[in-house]
């Protein structure tokens, strides 16, 4: 009994650890923004560098700066049998959403965007695994036929639509039922070699957003207009300033005149009525001068009096 009990216990641990884990790739809502991509640059397809190597397509990434290109590049599987499901922006309800891409055994749906080189926006038509080895689409992709001899040559329709996002205003395409399928499979996140592709594209400011250097463009001239606008400013000021002070120097000074013209009115008024004092004493005494000398001269004392005469003491 307890050999059948251990021996469930296993398998069910068994059953945990083979079932395949969710994949960030899987969820649906990554990053968001307001404003949609660019459409996807045209560009050609490097070399295959041998067998092996499947070809993941350029896209439009989103950072601090807004959009940058990611150059498509040649990657190894993380296993035989998967192929490369590319991510998408997707517009609904006023923004744009970023699915990201995933490895599975079949491609899912990526919005119906034609990324080139056989992701024309339904399936991939650059290639196809056959017993354990990659076999490649000589029509859409660029392979040296002397290293490389699993190949195969498919006509493949190229539809010229550059449209980098889903949904309204985009490519309108839905999900069929395989794709449907094909989404809920075992799954695979890039690989590390893809995010480090991914890095070196971000700091690489050719890879940038044209219409964020505009915008960094425009960004600069207001700006440049605010600094000479906050300039002309304090030219201003400093003007209307050097103005107020003149008008307070002049006000000043015209104060002080004006203080300086009736101080010297009063001390004039003052010398003036201390002169005219003066000559009306002086023309009192002169009025008064002749009363005295006839009341001197008229004394009793004077006309009796010898003058020869000894006064009496």
């Amino acid at each position: 009994m307890r050999k059948l009990i251990l021996l469930q216990c296993l398998l069910l641990a068994f059953v945990m650890l083979a079932a395949p884990a969710p994949s960030q790739a899987q969820v649906a809502v990554g990053i968001s923004v307001h404003i949609g991509p660019p459409p996807l640059r045209v560009y050609a397809q490097p070399i295959c560098p041998g067998p092996g190597y499947l070809w993941t397509p350029g896209y439009w990434a989103y950072g601090d700066d807004g959009y940058y290109w990611v150059p498509g590049a040649w990657v190894l599987a993380p296993e035989p049998g998967f192929l490369w499901t590319p991510g998408y922006w997707g517009f609904a309800e006023g923004i744009y959403v970023w699915h990201a891409g995933y490895w599975g055994p079949h491609v899912g749906f990526y919005g119906g965007i034609n990324y080139g080189f056989g992701y024309g926006g339904v399936g991939f038509a650059g290639g196809e695994w056959r017993h354990g080895a990659f076999f490649y689409n000589r029509s859409v992709t660029n392979i040296n036929v002397v290293n490389i001899h699993n190949t195969y040559n498919r006509t493949v329709i190229v539809n010229n639509n550059h449209m980098a996002f889903n949904g309204e205003g985009g490519v309108r395409a839905f999900p069929d039922r395989d794709e449907m399928r094909a989404e809920h499979e075992r799954h695979f996140d890039a690989t590390h070699e893809q995010m480090e592709h991914r890095d070196m594209a971000f700091r690489d400011r050719d890879n940038r957003d044209e219409r964020a250097d505009r915008r960094d463009d425009r960004r600069d001239d207001r700006a440049a207009d605010r600094r000479d606008n906050r300039r002309d400013d304090r030219a201003a000021m400093r003007n209307e300033q050097r103005e107020q002070r003149d008008q307070q120097r002049e006000n000043r000074d015209a104060q002080r005149n004006e203080q300086r013209e009736n101080r010297n009115a009063q001390r004039n008024e003052q010398r003036n009525e201390q002169r005219e004092n003066r000559n009306d004493n002086r023309q009192q005494q002169r009025e008064n001068r002749p009363a005295h000398n006839n009341d001197k001269n008229n004394h009793p004392d004077k006309g009796e009096r010898n003058p020869h005469e000894r006064p009496h003491r």
